[in-house]
């Protein structure tokens, strides 16, 4: 990148004197202007004869990265071994009909030493049915508890249960089962619409898919896709609009039936059109769930909740039950 960006520069200097050298020159014998061209396309080529060493930078750069992440992952800490038994043996979560309990009872975190805690005593309870709104202002904690809530993370003091059952006593294949998230940006893979739906639940039939699609409003814009459901995505979406992609997080929600519904800020990058719409997705998805919803955006308020809470500074500071 210096390399270019250096030869390029000392080129395009060289060519200015040299063009006010020329022209001097035939102003005083006549020239013509042909030497002229020949200089500035000469200039212009200077950055495609250098196009292979900016190509060549992009790959060592990209090359550098993934022996970073490489490197990194190699230091990760090998996870304990599972108790004995089969996975029948495992505790399982109670789920009901109305969604699932979640208890969080004095929970703390900390990132890093000598620095405030993350989560300070947080507690509260979500009974089968029940959609929490999470409030506060950017750095309140909030995405540090929905980390914890999601296995990521464990508490260093305090316990959270999940249908009755601690979850760090809970495998991460059976908290990936009572759990779905959708975050601010799904994650979409190259592949096919379908296979990014299908993704939730493999095993899924396709009468569970049509109803996952019909309940994420993906319908709606299916007949504009190439091919339908087979319509090949970019990586990261590419090819879809902010709300599009966000129907498939919907709909892979709906696909998993999963008891416990986390969001967080699930229409922050939309347009007030898109949001509404999306928020209509989200109303049927509640349905038979618990919810705990973070978001900073007022539209979500009447959207169903029974429980706002507000965080300041990794405290709760506001617990208010609607009904």
């Amino acid at each position: 990148a210096f390399l270019t960006s250096a030869s390029t520069d000392v080129a395009m200097i060289v060519a200015l004197v040299w063009i006010v050298i020329d022209q001097r020159h035939g102003l005083m014998h006549g020239g013509s202007v042909a030497q002229t061209t020949s200089i500035l396309f000469a200039v212009l080529m200077v950055p495609e004869a250098f196009a292979p060493f900016r190509a060549l930078s992009a790959a060592y750069q990209d090359r550098a990265q993934i022996t970073s992440s490489g490197e990194a992952i190699q230091k990760l800490p090998t996870l304990p071994e599972m108790a004995a038994g089969t996975s029948a043996d495992q505790p399982r979560a109670e789920r009901t009909t109305r969604g699932i309990e979640l208890d969080v009872q004095g929970v703390s975190y900390q990132w890093v030493k000598d620095r405030p805690l993350a989560l300070d005593d947080v507690s509260f309870q979500l009974k089968a049915g029940d959609v929490a709104l999470l409030t506060g202002p950017s750095g309140a904690g909030k995405s540090t508890l929905i980390e914890m809530l999601l296995g990521f993370i464990r508490p260093l003091e305090g316990s959270i249960r999940l249908g009755g059952v601690d979850l760090q006593a809970l495998g991460p294949a059976e908290i990936t089962q009572q759990i779905s998230w959708i975050g601010q940006k799904p994650v979409i893979f190259a592949g096919t619409l379908r296979e990014n739906i299908m993704f939730a639940a493999p095993e899924a039939s396709e009468k569970q898919l049509q109803a996952a699609l019909e309940a994420s409003s993906i319908t709606g814009y299916l007949p504009l896709l190439p091919d339908g459901l087979e319509t090949r995505l970019g990586e990261g979406g590419f090819g879809l609009s902010g709300g599009q992609a966000q129907r498939i997080a919907i709909a892979r929600a709906f696909l998993k039936d999963a008891p416990l519904l986390i969001m967080d800020e699930p229409t922050a990058h939309l347009d007030p059109m898109t949001e509404q719409d999306i928020l209509m997705s989200l109303r049927g998805l509640l349905k038979g769930r618990t919810a705990l919803i973070s978001t900073h955006s007022p539209q979500f308020h009447n959207i169903g909740e029974t429980v706002r809470l507000t965080m300041e500074t990794g405290r709760l500071t506001e617990q208010e039950t609607l009904a």
